[in-house]
């Protein structure tokens, strides 16, 4: 079992920057593929980037690309999501999920989900 608590949201402007955090419990963190996804208003949840166990693999959805950046501390079992150049059409509430072993961008794939955490981004 993993449990996820995400953090680091809130209210920004467009062009800011935020970081979130996803903690996780449980011994075995670094054998996770860690994702980040985003569900915003009357819309489907939707895959945002993913970092396999040993951040060997790190892929993006085409929308952040270039400006958002994934990247996670095994000793701190810790992934973030650190968020660049911030657009309005990033507004959703932001979550992060495990799979143990290699995963790939469908939510489907992911067993753990943390609770979610706001985005807003202000004009």
């Amino acid at each position: 079992q993993v449990q996820l608590v995400e953090s680091g949201g809130g209210l920004v402007q467009a062009r800011g920057s935020l970081r979130l955090s996803c903690a996780a419990s449980g011994r075995t963190f670094s054998s996770y593929t860690m994702g980040w996804f985003r569900r915003a208003p009357g819309k489907e949840r939707e895959f945002v980037g993913r970092i396999t166990w040993s951040g060997g693999i790190i892929d993006y959805a085409n929308s952040v690309k270039g400006r958002f950046t994934i990247s996670r501390d095994n000793a701190k079992n810790t992934v973030y999501l650190q968020m660049n150049s911030l657009k309005i059409e990033d507004t959703a509430v932001y979550y992060c999920a495990a799979g143990i072993g290699y995963r790939g961008s469908s939510g489907s794939m992911y067993p753990y989900w943390g609770q979610g955490t706001q985005v807003t981004v202000s004009s």
